[in-house]
């Protein structure tokens, strides 16, 4: 029973950390707008530096990254006071334990793309993500992060090298070794995340995706 109710509040804490709407409160804060109505609709840092300027994005890109990392630490640490609490008949879950850890990961994904505070409307949650996997996973992370960062450097599209970047973490968990829930994990958001940008890849393919610098035609 305490296993059940410590997952189950783990995956709310998760999930709450995830929708927490940094991109939205900047653009409330700083300039009393609803970002969603601006740029391409999203409130994701992307968003944030075409409408907000590079502090600001900076601001929201870090506490985005934060938030998928808290989510992950916090099941982790869940982890640690369960074992110290739980009745003998609760220990012989133990081997469910990572799998809380990553389902908490991708509530934390889900609560940034679908907020309960922004009537369950969002980013694309690729800084979210980034998070979770360097916490769950440091060298997926980094090597993620390096896809996405050759991507951009070589074609200035955030979104292309979103893409590139979820890909290359999936193909990452399946080459390094890794434990059953992190694969899992990671395929499913990855595929999460590239779905999330199927119209960005529908003006990819068009040509009419902007770069950095460019102002987004896409309406919210």
């Amino acid at each position: 029973m305490v296993f059940w109710v410590a997952s189950a509040a783990g995956l709310a804490v998760a999930y709450l950390l995830g929708a927490t709407p940094s991109g939205y409160l900047a653009g409330k804060l700083l300039k009393g707008i609803d970002i969603r109505q601006h740029g391409s609709g999203s409130t994701g840092a992307t968003n944030v530096l075409r409408i907000l300027g590079k502090g600001p994005a900076a601001a929201v890109l870090a506490l985005d990254v934060l938030k998928g990392a808290a989510a992950v630490t916090f099941a982790g640490w869940l982890t640690q006071w369960l074992s110290s609490v739980a009745v003998a008949a609760d220990l012989e879950r133990t081997s469910l334990l990572p799998w809380a850890i990553c389902f908490a990961g991708l509530a934390a994904l889900l609560g940034h793309s679908r907020s309960i505070w922004l009537g369950f409307t969002g980013g694309k949650s690729v800084a979210t993500g980034l998070g979770v996997l360097l916490a769950l996973s440091w060298p997926v992370g980094l090597g993620a992060l390096a896809v996405f960062g050759v991507a951009l450097a070589a074609s200035r599209i955030v979104s292309l090298s979103s893409v590139l970047a979820s890909s290359a973490a999936i193909a990452l968990v399946l080459v390094l070794e890794q434990p059953l829930p992190t694969r899992l994990l990671v395929i499913a958001g990855g595929i999460y995340v590239i779905v999330r940008h199927r119209a960005n890849i529908r003006r990819l393919l068009a040509g009419t995706e902007p770069r950095l610098g460019q102002s987004s035609k896409a309406g919210p």
